[in-house]
């Protein structure tokens, strides 16, 4: 009987004891980290700290996005005329310079701005180019006016020189405008 109050005992406190630790994967002599929360999945091996880097960056261009600041949000993105952006409302914007103009003009009459992110992951194509997706959903105030919406983004990033920087967004709303060309397949919910 003693015995088994024992084994219990150890075996409850090895449970307790791994509840919030991160497991370690050898996989081919590679060490893999796996770590996971309510809102984050992130399969990270030995290059955890450039995916930080990419990291960081996103967390740039989201704290950009809440203050309504052009600068911020357009130092995320590489300053290239041949950048290509997918917007929420299907729409595409090809060139920095364009983007930079459109969100100036558009952050001087936005306030109040809440994004909430989840579900973000990277992965990494390279040591110099990554992918990173996510799920949003933001409110704000435009030109006094509220407003909501929600979707997935696609961020595709590459290291420009020390910086990650966005070389390519592509936002889908989760509820697209009923005129937009949709086949009725992909309207399903839950997709």
């Amino acid at each position: 009987m003693k015995k088994i109050i024992i084994l219990s005992f150890v075996i409850s406190a090895l449970a307790f004891t791994a509840i919030g630790q991160t497991n370690k994967i050898v996989v081919k002599g590679k060490a893999t980290t796996v770590t996971a929360d309510k809102n984050t999945a992130v399969v990270a091996t030995k290059s955890a700290p450039v995916e930080k880097g990419v990291r960081d960056a996103f967390d740039r261009l989201v704290q950009g996005i809440k203050q309504s600041d052009a600068e911020k949000v357009m130092s995320v993105y590489q300053n290239n005329d041949r950048i290509l952006f997918f917007n929420n409302n299907g729409s595409a914007t090809i060139g920095w310079e364009t983007m930079k103009k459109n969100r100036e003009s558009l952050y001087e009459k936005t306030s109040k701005v809440t994004l909430d992110i989840t579900g973000w992951r990277v992965e990494m194509l390279g040591k110099d180019t990554a992918y990173a997706t996510c799920k949003w959903k933001q409110t704000q105030e435009f030109n006094s006016k509220p407003e909501s919406a929600s979707g997935r983004m696609t961020l595709v990033f590459k290291l420009v020189g020390k910086d990650w920087k966005i070389i390519h967004l592509h936002t889908s709303p989760d509820n697209p405008d009923a005129t937009r060309p949709v086949f009725p397949s992909e309207r399903e919910i839950g997709n």
